[in-house]
Parts: C-alpha cells; sequence; structure tokens
C-alpha cells in the first residue's frame, strides 16, 4: 500500500515538473534551446530503444546518432536526416556485418519521431508544438477516464487494460480541444483543423499500442526508470512522437498546396 501512494506521488510530481520544465522551454522559444534538450531526450529514448529491439550498442550506432542529430539542426529537412541515419545504418551493417539487421530499428522509432517532433518546432514554431500536446494529452486523458466511467469492449489484446470506449472518447475529446488550438494561421480553419486533430489523436492511439507492443515482446513493463512514476522517456513519448510526424506531414502538405494554388491563381 506504501509502496503504491509512494509511486503515485512520485507519478505526479514528475509530471508537474515535465509540464514545468516544457512551458519554460516553449515560452523561451530558442530553436538552440530546443534542439539541445530534444537531443537529450532523443539520446535516453534511443538507449530504451536498443532494449525494447535487443540490439546490442556500438560505437557506430552513437556516432550516427550525434552526426544525424547535428545535422538536423542545420538542414532545412529534419525529417530527412532521420531517413538518411537509417540508410547510412543500413549500409554499416552491410559492409561490416557486424550487427543484426535490427540494429536499424532504433533510428526508424523512435528516430523518425524525434526528428519529426524538432521539424515541427522548427518549421511551424512553439504554437504547433502546443497544439501538439493538447490533442495527445486530451487523447490520453479522454482515454483514461471514458475507459473507466463508459469502457466495456477490451480494444486490443496488445493493450488489454484499454478499451474501445475509451480510446473513442479520447479521440473525439482531443478532436474538439485540438480544433481549438489549430485553428487560425496554422491551419486556416476550424474544419481543417478538426481533422488534422483527428488525424492525430488517432496516430496517437497507435503509437501507444505500439509501444505496448514493443513491450509486451520482451517482456518489460516500462521502457526504462530515468522518470519516477511514469517509467522510460518512449513511455511518455510514444503517442507524441507518432502525433509528431502526422502533424508535420499534414501541414507541410497543407503549405504545399496552399502555395500551389497561389501559384495557379498567379
Amino acid at each position: 500500500m506504501k509502496e503504491e501512494l509512494f509511486k503515485e506521488k512520485s507519478r505526479y510530481i514528475t509530471g508537474v515538473v515535465l509540464i514545468v520544465v516544457a512551458g519554460l522551454i516553449l515560452y523561451a522559444d530558442n530553436l538552440l534551446l530546443f534542439w539541445a534538450v530534444l537531443g537529450g531526450i532523443y539520446a535516453v529514448g534511443f538507449f530504451e530503444a536498443l532494449r525494447l529491439f535487443q540490439v546490442k550498442a556500438g560505437f557506430s550506432l552513437y556516432l550516427i546518432l550525434v552526426l544525424s542529430w547535428v545535422a538536423a539542426y542545420f538542414n532545412g529537412h529534419p525529417v530527412e536526416c532521420a531517413l538518411i541515419s537509417a540508410m547510412v545504418m543500413a549500409s554499416v551493417i552491410a559492409y561490416q556485418k557486424a550487427h543484426h539487421s535490427e540494429a536499424i530499428l532504433p533510428f526508424l522509432y523512435p528516430g523518425v519521431g524525434f526528428f519529426a517532433l524538432f521539424g515541427v518546432y522548427k518549421d511551424f514554431g512553439a504554437v504547433a508544438i502546443i497544439w501538439l500536446l493538447v490533442v495527445v494529452v486530451a487523447s490520453d486523458v479522454g482515454a483514461f477516464f471514458g475507459g473507466k466511467l463508459l469502457g466495456k469492449t477490451p480494444f486490443t489484446a496488445t493493450s488489454p487494460n484499454k478499451t474501445l470506449e475509451g480510446a473513442l472518447i479520447g479521440v473525439v475529446l482531443a478532436s474538439v480541444l485540438g480544433s481549438f488550438v489549430g485553428m487560425g494561421k496554422l491551419s486556416g480553419g476550424f474544419l481543417m483543423a478538426l481533422l488534422f486533430s483527428f488525424l492525430i489523436a488517432l496516430m496517437a492511439v497507435f503509437g501507444d499500442l505500439y509501444e505496448s507492443y514493443l513491450k509486451r515482446k520482451v517482456g518489460i513493463k516500462d521502457s526504462g526508470k530515468i522518470l519516477p512514476g511514469h517509467g522510460g522517456v518512449l513511455d511518455r513519448l510514444d503517442s507524441m512522437l507518432f502525433g509528431a510526424l502526422s502533424l508535420h506531414v499534414l501541414l507541410y502538405f497543407l503549405e504545399v498546396w496552399k502555395e500551389t494554388a497561389v501559384f495557379l491563381g498567379d
């Protein structure tokens, strides 16, 4: 009983600290600061992913990790850096034959998600990150309480504690709240923001499920222990990483569509 109470207390304290730190970083709105902090988090998440994929750490993995993250700061397309890092790792695997083929996986997950998260901030600003946070948090909170109150139908065997009713309530809540944050300069209107928020929330659900699948596959409860009461970095950011890639792709294509419309109009 005491152990459970201590865990809950630690969970709340860690949650408050994370919210305050995230708020301060977004308030500072400094690209270098965001890149540096996110890079440190990515390094921890990458290490956790090595455990999830049962990949033995090696110098080449960390070298590619560091160089690709530095390149993302200077490159106009961070997500491309993630894909290139995966290609480089594949080349190393093929050349050295010293790594198992699974060594490429951490560069895809969580790699692509972290680069997409940086890309969202770099290309669309702090307000886009706030939009993403609102959608993901609302989805998680809605799914939790919706499942507690109305949940009856199991959602998937991958995560037996989740219910279909909870997931639907979470997605609906996230779509509605996210639409108010995203409309305007970013998406251009309420309906577009509603659609984007819905798609982000949907992908966030599957981000959480994928993390659950990986942990069940290797028989562990948490991806790490760095966050008291919460587990590891990937335990907290699994939904965010899938959501970030979705948001970046959606906003990028919306921007291209707008530019094309202006060009054709001229």
